[in-house]
């Protein structure tokens, strides 16, 4: 690894997906987006941190709406043209088969030069038999015997691989979400009785005792990332003892990381082997905490990348007033003293760009000068993503007073009915075309797309059915952007909300709707998104868009500018990647690392800095233009 930035790794960050670029199809939505904006905040920090995630030969899917519903095919890329592949193989016994993985990796550069690399997992091997070699085609299959194949790829080659790489000197592993929780069976193993030649789970691993689980637990840290059932991995015994073999569960039944009937809940055994477990905000801590009471969560809301989502207009003003934004995003608190005709110039900028880019994408021509509001995330049954489109004839009514464009994008996945379903409530909204509403979808939604969709809407609309949203990062990337959203209170929203200052609500943050929303049975959180008062919801939203929105953009254009300022001083500035990696360092990483004292006196065993998160590596280079993450 003699590559100019790189270090000795001390943390390892394994990840299911992990959005790196557009030409590298490997991720679906806001999980891989928050796991890539943390290494490339990991980088500027100059962390010694490595991160493992999974290389899809399919990607996620190919979106087109042809017909006027979601249809999805293998996405067509050639990885050899994006990333660099690494001369090593290793092998991991799966379903009592000897699967060899290969290893690509990809370098994200952080502002001072210093590297974090990415290795990307493929099993598309000759060595392997062909069912195998389509273990890592696409990225969240349905089928759990599938999906568990995938895991154990992550979970137990990607300890594996960073040991083979050279990498002994990790000593915390970071598990984003229940995907890689088997990466601490595999620590366990390891601990106890090493692997066998063939990458098979070692018998040994019943002979495991309470001081090596405990062992094992403080060099891990787990993020869970959903209050949503359906986004836990729950397989059943047959499927887990298929994959993972008899022995395995046995060990892990007695170190109570199964469920009473056998089942393995990928979030339980990630909980139960990590000594630090947190959710994505205050809300979403609360929530886990009521579903998993045996559990001790804490929490570490979200944050963004500011120089990987700051649109291009935006960057290029904050180069100029807020020298040092790219460094550390605190610096943001200081927007405030830019100047309202300067933030507005770049946001008609920022918007020309988005009606260009809906244009050639979608074939819609918006206007500049119409309120735009931006819907665009994944497409799911809580997350309500056409409530804006509930009344029609009320919002033609608005419309009558006040022209509306509203741009939708996302992806439902290929298995989600319901999701898929919405898509073609949006599709047909869009033929009754409704009088004085221009309504738009744009195929295919990823980062540079997304860029443009929260810079250029005048407003950010969220709509999810509370609790719900375990954090939510569209908002904001929206606000980086000097755009403030309208959102139901949910998620980051509640810590960033204030309302007329940096945003609208839509409802109220009443603890008493809360608990009883958080009390309703998890297993049933489509049909309880299904039978939400959507009338009751649509209503308000309309009223603020009718009596608050539409008069500060067509009449008080300066208060809006001032209210997108406002929440680049007080959203952007903490909701930031840079603040977010900064808490995991003191509050997870250091914790894990603590009892590692080095010849440099440093209390976590890293070398000393004067930079902030003991920041090594290289001096300081020139900032790099949005964007420029990736190096081959």
């Amino acid at each position: 690894m003699a590559r100019t930035g790189l270090v000795p790794l001390e943390i390892a960050y394994y990840s299911m997906e992990i959005a790196l670029d557009d030409r590298v199809p490997t991720f679906s939505g806001g999980l891989g987006v928050l796991a890539g904006d943390h290494v490339r905040a990991a980088a500027d920090r100059g962390l010694p941190l490595g991160a493992v995630t999974l290389l899809y030969n399919q990607g996620f899917f190919d979106q087109s709406t042809s017909g006027g519903e979601q249809r999805d095919a293998p996405v067509r890329w050639r990885p050899s043209a994006q990333l660099e592949e690494l001369p090593v193989r290793v092998a991991v016994v799966i379903a009592g088969r000897r699967v060899e993985i290969r290893v690509w990796r990809a370098i994200v550069e952080g502002v001072d030069g210093h590297g974090v690399p990415v290795h990307l997992l493929d099993t598309d091997v000759e060595a392997n038999a062909p069912d195998d070699r389509r273990i890592t085609d696409r990225l969240y299959t349905s089928d759990p015997f599938e999906r568990l194949r995938q895991e154990a790829v992550l979970g137990l080659g990607g300890p594996l691989v960073l040991d083979t790489l050279g990498h002994q000197a990790i000593s915390v592993h970071h598990l984003n979400e229940g995907h890689g929780s088997l990466v601490p069976v595999a620590l366990l193993a390891r601990r106890v009785a090493g692997l066998d030649p063939a990458g098979a789970l070692s018998g040994g691993l019943a002979r495991a005792g309470r001081a090596d689980l405990e062992a094992v637990r403080r060099r891990c840290v787990f993020t869970t990332h959903t209050p949503v059932a359906a986004g836990h991995d729950r397989f059943p015994p047959e499927v887990a003892g298929a994959v993972l073999g008899t022995p395995v569960l046995d060990a892990l039944r007695a170190f109570g990381c199964l469920e009473e009937d056998g089942t393995l809940n990928m979030t339980v055994l990630g909980m139960r082997c990590a000594g630090f477990v947190n959710g994505v905000s205050l809300r979403h801590r609360d929530v886990t905490r009521r579903m998993f009471p045996s559990e001790h969560v804490e929490a570490v809301t979200n944050g963004v990348h500011g120089a990987t989502w700051a649109a291009a207009a935006t960057a290029s003003l904050f180069d100029r007033r807020l020298p040092g934004w790219r460094r550390d995003g605190a610096q943001l608190r200081y927007a405030m003293d830019i100047p309202l005709d300067e933030l507005r110039a770049a946001h008609d900028q920022n918007k020309r760009s988005l009606c260009a880019d809906v244009r050639r994408r979608a074939g819609v021509s918006l206007r500049p000068d119409v309120l735009t509001v931006g819907i665009a995330r994944r497409f799911a049954a809580y997350k309500r993503n056409d409530l804006v489109l509930s009344d029609l004839d009320r919002l033609s009514a608005i419309a009558k007073r006040a022209p509306l464009q509203i741009v939708f994008a996302g992806k439902a996945h290929p298995g989600d009915g319901e999701a898929k379903e919405m898509i073609r409530r949006v599709l047909s909204a869009i033929e009754a075309r409704p009088s004085g509403v221009t309504v738009a979808f744009v195929e295919n939604y990823g980062m540079d797309l997304g860029r443009l969709l929260c810079a250029g809407s005048d407003v950010w609309l969220n709509t999810p059915v509370p609790p719900n949203e375990a954090s939510g990062t569209s908002g904001m990337k929206a606000a980086l952007n000097g755009v403030p959203s309208l959102s139901t209170l949910d998620g980051w929203w509640i810590e960033g909300w204030i309302d007329g200052v940096t945003g609208w609500a839509i409802g109220t943050s009443s603890a008493a709707e809360t608990d009883r929303a958080a009390e309703t049975d998890r297993a049933a959180e489509t049909d309880r998104a299904a039978d939400a008062d959507r009338a009751a919801d649509a209503d308000r939203l309309y009223r603020v868009l009718e009596e608050v929105v539409a008069p500060a953009y067509y009449e008080h254009r300066d208060v809006l500018t001032a209210m997108g300022r406002r929440a680049i001083a007080l959203n952007a500035s903490f909701f930031s990647a840079h603040r977010m990696v900064d808490e995991y360092d003191r509050r997870a990483y250091r914790r894990a690392l603590g009892g590692l004292a080095s010849s440099s006196g440093s209390p976590t065993g890293r070398a000393s800095s004067s930079g902030p998160c003991g920041r090594r590596g290289p001096a300081p280079a020139a900032p790099r233009a949005p964007g420029e993450t990736i190096r081959r």
